[in-house]
């Protein structure tokens, strides 16, 4: 029944969201809104960085696309700088790129590994880019100097990282999360075997640095707090699964007004939860591919999430003559996403 259901879903927007135009050739890798206005940035493996800037007026929303650079070969990951000046991108090119967008300056590269860019991160505080690769190794970069800062060596291949200031949590192969206090950026707080049993996917932090969520290959995602006296507190999920079919928890981001968080699967799904009250707040409707990537604007009144193929169920499973990647907004609703009031105990 979960193939027939699968097959059976042939639309790639139930949801009516709004589609970005025009876009991108291939697959979307990474969205990224800019902290301080309506500007949506994509990469994309046809190795271009895309910018587009979006207008809002009540329930109506329009986009315009404003610029885009290239790399030399796939784009799989992109940041901002916290004044909304600048965008950094890096990928399979092994190098990361700044590009001054809003004062119109050319992108120049800024970081290098020996291996692919994966994840990268700005941190405020600091003024440094942290780029994580899969050679190994994380790098803290001042943009104006061309050698890193400091080079973090890892157990495995870095997957994910997210920095909340002075909280970073970086996801690598087999199962390993590192978790930084940033006020000493050169040495590991403490390196925790994943709750979760299956590869991850990807990671971010509390907006209260106190803990980070982490979501898997296996259609679930571990809610995890860093205070040893609040371990009590994590638990792990199911998500993103139909039947028997288990698919890729891809992303995951917080609210930034309301503190609830959305994820995005490989099943082409975006839920809405509350960690605080472990329920899950809206789910939406399975768009017809993968949603591999979704960022909220500033103020959490848009959603961006792609949807596209992953590759999550190999080559036989593309075919380039029909596939579109596209870009949607959804405008969420405040009972979507905002928590749902405690109800007083002995009440039902």
């Amino acid at each position: 029944m979960a193939t027939f259901g699968a097959a059976a879903n042939t639309n790639s927007n139930p949801n009516k969201s709004y589609e970005v135009t025009p876009s991108p050739g291939d697959s979307i890798s990474s969205l990224s809104f800019s902290p301080r206005a309506d500007i949506l940035v994509a990469t994309s493996w046809d190795n271009q960085v895309r910018c587009w800037e979006i207008s809002r007026s009540g329930t109506s929303i329009a986009s315009a696309p404003k610029a885009s650079i290239s790399h030399d070969q796939p784009v799989l990951c992109s940041a901002w700088k916290d004044d909304g000046t600048t965008v950094f991108s890096g990928g399979c090119d092994k190098q990361a790129k700044m590009w001054p967008l809003l004062s119109g300056g050319q992108p120049v590269t800024v970081a290098m590994h020996e291996g692919p860019i994966v994840a990268m991160a700005w941190i405020p505080g600091m003024n440094l880019l942290a780029t994580g690769s899969w050679d190994r190794t994380l790098k803290y970069w001042d943009t104006r100097q061309q050698n890193p800062v400091h080079t973090q060596q890892l157990p495995d291949k870095c997957y994910a990282l997210s920095v909340k200031h002075p909280l970073m949590v970086v996801g690598t192969a087999d199962r390993n999360l590192i978790v930084f206090n940033l006020q000493n950026p050169q040495t590991e707080f403490k390196r925790i075997q994943s709750p979760l049993k299956y590869q991850t996917r990807c990671v971010t932090a509390f907006p209260d640095q106190q803990g980070f969520l982490v979501g898997s290959i296996e259609g679930r995602v571990g809610v995890h707090h860093l205070d040893d006296s609040q371990q009590g507190k994590n638990f792990t999920f199911k998500c993103h699964r139909d039947n028997n079919e288990i698919y890729s928890v891809n992303s995951l981001n917080f609210h930034p007004v309301h503190g609830t968080f959305a994820t995005a699967g490989s099943d082409g799904a975006f839920n809405f939860w509350d960690k605080d009250s472990k329920q899950r707040l809206k789910a939406m409707a399975r768009c017809n591919q993968p949603i591999p990537c979704s960022s909220f604007n500033h103020d959490g009144s848009i959603y961006a999430y792609a949807a596209c193929y992953d590759w999550s169920k190999g080559a036989e499973n593309h075919n380039p003559a029909t596939a579109k990647s596209s870009i949607f907004l959804h405008l969420p609703q405040e009972n979507e996403v905002k928590a749902k009031p405690r109800v007083a105990t002995g009440r039902k």
